[in-house]
């Protein structure tokens, strides 16, 4: 037996080395697809700037047109872009873990609908007319939106919220501030003018001091994804299973809805409503990574990176010379490649 079993030592050591071996280099290739759209997103759009002035423009500026247009506008917009596909491409990943859904986005914590009310709401109640005053009434709204469905998926659990209640809360408290905010649209054209412009879901338009806003939420969230990733291998051979492991079942639900509260929460604040990428980078990301969410994390993000700045430079040239939104693009492009994923005959099971 003793002999058996060093066999299979044997045959397993180097199998699991070719695997590692595999994702490191799926994850250099990954980086690398999200680098060549970053050179995309700078170089292309209304007015194309060749790469070689694109480069100047980064190192060495000058005061011309090219150079205003790279670091003023283009730099920023797609430094977001990067946020928040990452944001939103990690935020779907832990949201279908968690429950267990393969059509789970972000959005089912109610992040979305949450944001779309506080900012609506500060228009109305406050009069506020800065973009930076809607992100951060957006974010609290994220915020407190997610708050309340974490809360009432607890009530009547043992040990924290189920995959079926956070669904249930989501669903119930994403309809009533859906159906509070179109209230309210309706009665302020100003408000609908914001409302509009920010389901549309867009990353142009945005300075720095948007980026450095959402920067810190987002880096606490991709930290607690990091450390919520174990725990949730675990809980996806069950809860009987991860709770005879040890682990503590209410704390890594937890951790995992304050990660996904504060990904999704500043990406929707900042960018509008982009939650088609949370639903479909995961299901890019797992033949990949297979189910280890160690690894599907870092694939989600950097997938979900590539495909919000490949979907804003084909929403720049589609239409010239003014452009589609990056949201609008995402669900032209991504729903019949999602309908295609779900057709197919052996997907891949959470």
């Amino acid at each position: 037996m003793l002999r058996r079993n060093r066999v299979s030592a044997t045959v397993a050591a180097p199998r699991l080395q070719s695997i590692r071996h595999r994702r490191v280099t799926l994850l250099f290739v990954l980086l690398a697809a999200v680098a060549v759209a970053v050179v995309l997103s700078i170089t292309i759009g209304s007015k194309s700037v060749p790469l070689g002035d694109a480069w100047t423009a980064l190192t060495a500026p000058t005061g011309s047109e090219n150079d205003i247009i790279i670091r003023s506008l283009r730099v920023p917009r797609t430094v977001l872009g990067v946020l928040a596909g990452v944001a939103l491409g990690v935020a779907g990943a832990l949201m279908q873990g968690h429950t267990r859904n393969p059509l789970a986005d972000p959005g089912l914590l109610g992040v979305t609908q949450g944001a779309a009310f506080a900012m609506v709401a500060s228009i109305i109640l406050l009069g506020a007319s800065s973009l930076l005053v809607y992100i951060w009434f957006g974010l609290a709204g994220a915020l407190i939106a997610s708050v309340a469905v974490f809360a009432l998926g607890m009530v009547g659990g043992r040990g924290g919220p189920t995959p079926v209640t956070l669904a249930l809360a989501g669903t119930a408290v994403s309809a009533m501030l859906y159906a509070l905010t179109s209230a309210i649209v309706l009665l302020d054209e100003q408000a609908m003018d914001v409302f509009r412009f920010w389901q549309a879901g867009s990353i142009g338009a945005r300075g720095s001091s948007v980026v450095w806003q959402v920067l810190p939420f987002i880096l606490v969230g991709l930290v607690l994804a990091t450390v919520n990733a174990p725990g949730l291998n675990a809980l996806s051979l069950g809860e009987d299973v991860a709770r005879s492991l040890g682990q503590n079942i209410a704390m890594t639900r937890t951790i995992g809805v304050a990660s996904v509260t504060l990904l999704s929460g500043a990406a929707v604040a900042a960018c509008g409503s982009l939650s088609f990428v949370g639903l479909i980078v995961p299901h890019l990301a797992r033949p990949l990574s297979g189910t280890d969410h160690r690894w599907l994390l870092p694939y989600s993000g950097l997938i979900g990176a590539a495909l919000l700045l490949l979907a804003d430079v084909i929403g720049r040239v589609v239409a010239p010379p003014g452009e589609l939104e990056v949201g609008v693009v995402l669900a032209l492009i991504g729903a019949p490649f999602f309908v295609a994923l779900v057709r197919r005959r052996k997907p891949v099971r959470l």
